[in-house]
């Protein structure tokens, strides 16, 4: 007990004393008989002592707790009491000043100490209420509304097309001309629209359906013919500007290393575990963009199935597309099937790749990238053929002055007419981030497949060339400008034609 407290309250109860020695019958005497000797006056004056302790909190309620003289920061309940005191004002010290925190709390003041939180969370539970009634009408409004989004939702939800397909798009414009071209020598402005619907089930299978329309007439267009066709050209069998439906397959895991794929309409190069080559698929002449062997790779396009195994960079691949396979009167298997039957052995890294592939090309089969000759032979003449290609790339880990190289070569056994042996090699050299992070430049050169032996003597078409540059400027993630010319040496073989030169500005969205 405070001792100045005491010595206030001695005189006052030693007259009380007195006083009831003197009066026994007055109500002091009565309150004094009551205690029980020196212990009951010391709970009196303890009492005593707590009243004006409760008076001066009332009076002087602490709002910092740096306003303690024995509260440090490096106290272990330092951030609770700051809590207490400045976050719920229900914390009060000494009249000297001090917390005592070490001190032992009696139950009396557990209990007020508990009192005056819970004071003060009644408060502020009050006000909430407060401000909820007063906001009722609002807060129901808003309960509504969500209600009503939730129910829109769960609409959509049951209703849309599949949680599963994702939407993907490229759309191309080509504004150029060919020099010494049948189809033409004047400028003209075309387009090639793909659209990629990807649905998966599992989440490791994929149907894949591909929608393309364009405006490339190989018949009126110089850039959808002969060895000046371009890579995007397109144009769907019912004529410019219509809608097809150019893929459409399924393709899943087999266990863990074996993925199958079977489809209504699948392209030869769907069906690889590895695509040899770094060059762009997408850049400009068709005939550079096939690994160096176009009839090997000839991308062959119809009803088909393949199977591939995959592990620690090894891979077979083993394929057959029908291109006829839809014509009853043709089917899969027949002599008139136009079909591809594929192998290929591969071994690819992140920056490098080699493949060796093997390809049955049967009569009728388009063959892209070869001489007039060639095409007649294969597409028309019944001439079936073993094609052979090898072909790698290395791309540099960063980019610099080192260019990714891919190259190519094919060689090929036909039979039937006067085909006998024909040939073809590729190289691609492409820069990245040049003058600019993102654009690339790039450049291509090789030959075609051309005769380089044939049955009636006739010369080969060595002479075949194909060059090609161009610059692709990113101007955005999604959108690119690709300025680009290119060279034909003699691509008409021995069927004669003029050296061709093409220039053409492509524009790219992506989407």
């Amino acid at each position: 007990m405070n001792q100045f407290y005491r010595l206030l309250l001695a005189p006052a109860i030693f007259g009380a004393l007195l006083s009831s020695l003197a009066t026994p019958d007055s109500a002091v005497a009565n309150e004094i008989s009551s205690l029980n000797g020196r212990e009951a006056i010391n709970d009196y004056m303890e009492q005593q002592e707590i009243d004006e302790l409760k008076a001066w909190r009332s009076r002087n309620q602490v709002t910092s707790v740096n306003q303690f003289s024995d509260v440090r920061p490096t106290d272990w309940a330092y951030q609770a009491l700051t809590n207490l005191v400045e976050k719920y004002g229900c914390v009060a010290g000494y009249p000297n000043g001090t917390y005592k925190g070490g001190q032992a709390m009696t139950r009396y003041e557990a209990a007020a100490l508990l009192n005056a939180c819970l004071d003060r969370v009644t408060e502020v539970t009050d006000e909430l209420q407060r401000l909820m009634n007063e906001f009722k009408t609002e807060l129901a409004a808003l309960t509504g509304r969500v209600t009503g989004l939730e129910n829109k939702v769960g609409s959509l939800e049951a209703q849309q097309f599949s949680t599963t397909t994702k939407l993907s798009g490229l759309a191309s414009f080509v504004v150029g001309g060919v020099s010494n071209n049948p189809a033409g020598e004047q400028v003209t402005f075309n387009y090639d629209l793909q659209l990629n619907l990807d649905t998966s089930f599992s989440g490791k299978d994929l149907l894949r359906t591909v929608l393309r329309a364009g405006n490339f007439d190989g018949d009126r267009n110089a850039f959808g013919g002969g060895l000046s066709t371009l890579e995007i050209a397109f144009q769907e069998e019912g004529g410019p500007d219509v809608v097809g439906i150019d893929k459409i397959f399924y393709q899943f895991p087999l266990g863990s290393q074996f993925t199958a794929t079977l489809g209504g309409r699948v392209g030869q190069e769907d069906m690889l575990a590895l695509w040899p080559s770094a060059y762009p698929g997408d850049t400009i002449l068709n005939a550079l963009t096939l690994n160096g062997a176009p009839l090997a790779y000839n991308k062959n396009l119809g009803p088909g199935l393949g199977l591939w195994w995959q592990q620690n960079g090894w891979s077979v691949s083993a394929n057959y597309v029908a291109g006829n396979g839809a014509d009853s009167s043709q089917g899969l298997f027949s002599s008139s099937s136009a079909g591809t039957s594929t192998v290929q052995l591969g071994y690819g890294q992140e920056n490098w790749g080699i493949a060796a592939l093997y390809s049955y090309v049967e009569a009728g089969v388009g063959v892209p990238g070869a001489t007039p000759f060639i095409t007649t032979e294969i597409e028309e003449n019944g001439v079936n053929t073993n094609a052979f290609g090898i072909s790698g790339f290395w791309q540099p880990a960063e980019s610099g002055w080192l260019p990714s190289i891919s190259a190519g070569y094919g060689v090929n056994g036909s039979s039937g007419s006067d085909l006998r042996t024909s040939q073809s090699w590729m190289v691609g050299l492409q820069w990245s981030d040049v003058l600019a992070e993102g654009n690339s430049f790039g450049m291509g050169v090789g030959q075609p497949a051309f005769a380089s032996a044939t049955r009636n003597g006739t010369a080969s078409e060595s002479g075949v060339w194909a060059w090609e540059w161009w610059y692709q400027w990113q101007v955005t993630d999604a959108i690119s400008v690709t300025p680009a010319i290119f060279v034909l040496n003699n691509p008409g073989g021995n069927g004669g034609g003029a050296n061709q030169f093409g220039a053409l500005i492509k524009t790219s969205f992506q989407f």
